[in-house]
């Protein structure tokens, strides 16, 4: 669901800006709608969206870096992932088996 659909409406310009700088930079999978969605959540998460005005909106976006955002992209996968899977599980018991013991003396 987009929050703010008018406001996303205004920069959206900048959003594709910024997804053509980041795709020159060889990061091709950044969508306009990743990065308003980074920005809700990230940049402007302590500050009341309706008031703020385009052009700090505008900055903000072109301030924004491709490591921020894959490195903010990164930890919500770490805290959404789940280890506990079966196939994680056969993984988690493989890394902790006990390793076998070498004979002595040989």
């Amino acid at each position: 669901m987009m929050s703010y659909p008018e406001k996303y409406e205004q920069v959206l310009p900048a959003l594709e800006s910024k997804c053509s700088e980041f795709t020159y930079l060889q990061y091709e999978t950044f969508t306009p709608e990743a990065l308003w969605d980074y920005c809700l959540k990230k940049v402007w998460k302590k500050k009341q969206i309706e008031a703020l005005r385009l052009h700090e909106m505008v900055s903000d976006i072109m301030d924004l870096t491709a490591s921020d955002f894959v490195a903010y992209h990164q930890v919500e996968a770490f805290k959404t992932a789940n280890f506990f899977t079966e196939d994680s599980m056969e993984d988690l018991q493989q890394l902790l088996r006990p390793a076998r013991q070498k004979p002595r003396g040989i």
